[in-house]
């Protein structure tokens, strides 16, 4: 078997090479990233007798052409994905998040792959006031960001329907874990505390996020690229839903800062209040729970960056 893994060199793209290099019995894989500012070659082996690395973007449907001939699976990270750069500016999030996955799944087509995973965001489904969001609830995207991404989940169902390709979506709450570019907020804010600074926080900080290590996200997409049915859409949930004050508190703590480190800075334009996904689905239909707890994991995160500045200083810069 053989896997294309698009945005492989990303954050959450060069975790799950990662694991597949790690399983001795596991596939090869084509690792395809583009390398714009968020994708980072340093993220993957040097060199792997199970790996070959092909720079690429997703949008260049000759360059898939060439490339997915002879794969079987494909895994879909390439993405734009921090909302503060879709605010500012939209347009790239569209070409790459909407025209990148329907070139190829087009091109997906046109070589006979067999089976693709495409991994969304809980943010497709907006702000909700109470609940959990299901697999079915109403897509009601409010940042460019996450409308370019519920645009490409419906071009993976019109894929499904139309071609009779076998894709499967994903929509995770929010990662973290190591190698996570400085941008978001959690090696942010780490980032700048461990550097003696401060950190920028929205608003009244009242904001929630759910939070997903991203093993537990990359183990969770291999169970949908494995035992997902055609068609499907898995919610994939950390169970840890937490304000973004709570978030910075717990930070605060592991850094060894107190508030004094918080900066509060205005409001960022239709900032989401609250996100919570239901994923029964994917625990019921394909046994999934997050092995990782919180606090461990957040705990091990802050380690990483803060034994890890070679990594991170020259992208903060």
């Amino acid at each position: 078997m053989r896997i294309l893994v698009t945005g492989a060199a990303g954050f959450i793209g060069s975790h799950y090479v990662r694991s597949l290099l790690a399983d001795a019995d596991a596939p090869r894989v084509t690792a395809l990233d583009l390398l714009t500012y968020a994708g980072n070659r340093d993220n993957l082996p040097t060199s792997h007798p199970r790996m070959e690395f092909v720079r690429a973007d997703v949008c260049d449907a000759r360059a898939l052409a060439d490339v997915l001939p002879g794969h079987d699976a494909v895994v879909h990270f390439a993405a734009e994905s921090h909302v503060d750069r879709s605010v500012a500016d939209g347009s790239v999030f569209v070409r790459t998040n909407v025209v990148g996955t329907q070139t190829l799944l087009a091109a997906a087509v046109a070589a006979g792959v067999e089976r693709v995973v495409h991994v969304s965001t809980d943010e497709v489904y907006g702000s909700l006031e109470r609940g959990a969001a299901r697999e079915d609830h109403p897509l009601a995207p409010n940042s460019p960001y996450a409308a370019s991404k519920a645009g490409s989940d419906l071009i993976a169902r019109a894929y499904w329907r139309t071609h009779g390709l076998d894709v499967s979506v994903t929509r995770c709450s929010n990662n973290y874990g190591p190698r996570q570019h400085p941008e978001k907020l959690i090696p942010r804010f780490v980032t700048a505390l461990v550097s003696g600074g401060r950190v920028p926080l929205y608003g009244d900080g009242r904001n929630v996020r759910e939070w997903l290590h991203v093993e537990d996200h990359c183990r969770a997409v291999h169970l949908v690229l494995t035992r997902g049915r055609a068609g499907g859409v898995y919610n994939v949930g950390g169970g840890d839903g937490l304000t973004n004050l709570e978030m910075t508190r717990r930070l605060l703590e592991l850094c060894g800062a107190d508030e004094t480190a918080i900066e509060r800075v205005p409001d960022r334009l239709g900032h989401d209040l609250r996100y919570c996904i239901d994923d029964t689905t994917i625990r019921e239909e394909l046994g999934y729970e997050p092995r990782v707890p919180f606090a461990r994991g957040l705990r091990d995160t802050v380690a990483w960056y803060r034994d890890n500045p070679g990594w991170w200083k020259p992208l903060a810069a």
